[in-house]
């Protein structure tokens, strides 16, 4: 398969048959969790029997006995080493394990984005209120160029700034920010990197090594498929030491990967993550960047349907490479929470409104399970729903 095939209905057709059906809404809110394909969600439930059977020893005897195999496959898709991956929940947590692991003192600056997500932002508070770190904000237009955004971030960093916390893809609209330029400009003056990466696993191509920050954190139940309650943290090697494991280890703390591991939970269902290997075998299928185009296939066609509407306002760059399934638009004069409540009680649409400072409008994620046909009927929604307003 090649990325000329994105338009290619008959092919998406067949995708489309590899999932579960929506019902009884339109899913356009994929950026918050995705479907698995029916064979991710097979192997989650035959593996969910298999420890009814003889939970103690199927769950740790059986089942995790394949978690050195399925972060080898992780590693290969993001270009690091099996050994800096560490298996979690979400990216909630995992960025929350790299938040308050860092070793930082009194009067420790790092520095945050007014646009990262909002458990980011609420994170560093606690810890400067718990610590007396000092929490910077850098500010800058949702649609503003690559250049004025890594001006604001390296205007922000001083020399008491010992992080930067970092947003691949911001959810509220899928702006992808140029965060190996921003990592290595934080790199030459010695400050720590991490990377929210929950967006742009899996739905684009994304190199750890590539982007040479230092924490990489990422939901595996988004774009890549796998069952809900799965995440991965990347922790460069030479940082994996110095790090505290968020949750206290049952055995003496290792120095390695480990200590940040679903284990610290206790006893987990181990289900869910019988489910990755074949999320990855399918996404390998398909190929991140034929997945990629696809998704930015799907984001021009509605938007192309819809620029006519009166007051149509888009907070998504479209004109970019960079474009992949998330985007956010508003129509003037028209109440964004009003839309979506309509969209959804009338025509089974399912889209989500978002809020941010002082943007608020309508997110759309279509996913690559999803016909043109299927945004026809969004389209045709939203035009009615505009049309009565």
């Amino acid at each position: 398969m090649s990325s000329s095939h994105a338009a290619d209905e008959s092919l998406w057709e067949r995708v489309r048959d590899a999932y579960p059906r929506q019902q009884p809404l339109l899913n356009l809110n994929n950026a918050a969790v995705s479907p698995p394909p029916l064979v991710v969600e097979q192997a989650m439930i035959d593996a969910y029997r298999l420890i009814s059977q003889n939970p103690d020893v199927n769950m740790w005897s059986k089942l995790d006995a394949a978690l050195p195999s399925i972060k080898q496959q992780l590693a290969e898709l993001a270009d690091c080493s099996p050994e800096e991956i560490a298996l979690n929940r979400n990216a909630s947590e995992g960025l929350s394990t790299a938040i308050f692991g860092i070793p930082l003192t009194a009067g420790d600056q790092v520095l945050i984005s007014a646009w990262d997500y909002p458990s980011v932002r609420a994170a560093w508070g606690q810890r400067q209120q718990r610590e007396g770190i000092e929490v910077v904000s850098v500010d800058f237009a949702l649609t503003a160029s690559d250049e004025e955004i890594v001006e604001s971030y390296e205007a922000g960093m001083t020399p008491k700034t010992r992080v930067l916390q970092l947003t691949h893809m911001f959810h509220w609209n899928g702006r992808v920010l140029p965060v190996k330029r921003i990592c290595e400009v934080a790199r030459a003056k010695g400050i720590i990197t991490i990377v929210d990466g929950a967006q742009c696993f899996a739905q684009m191509p994304v190199s750890f090594r590539d982007l040479d920050c230092d924490y990489f954190v990422t939901s595996l139940h988004k774009w890549l498929g796998a069952p809900v309650g799965n995440g991965m943290l990347i922790v460069r090697a030479s940082r994996i030491d110095s790090t505290w494991p968020l949750l206290a280890p049952f055995d003496p703390p290792p120095l390695r990967i480990d200590k940040f591991d679903h284990w610290n939970l206790g006893t987990y269902n181990s289900a869910i993550q019988a489910g990755i290997a074949p999320a990855i075998r399918f996404h390998r299928e398909l190929g991140t960047a034929n997945i990629h185009a696809r998704l930015r296939e799907l984001t021009r066609y509605w938007i192309d349907q819809v620029r006519d509407l009166p007051g149509f306002q888009l907070y998504t760059p479209v004109d970019t490479d960079n474009l992949g399934a998330v985007s956010l638009f508003s129509i003037e004069n028209l109440d964004a929470k009003t839309i979506e409540q309509a969209l959804r009680q009338t025509h089974a649409v399912h889209v989500k409104f978002r809020q941010v400072r002082h943007v608020a409008g309508l997110r759309v994620s279509p996913h690559i399970y999803m016909l043109k046909r299927d945004l026809d009927v969004f389209v045709n929604a939203l035009r009615q729903v505009v049309r009565q307003s």
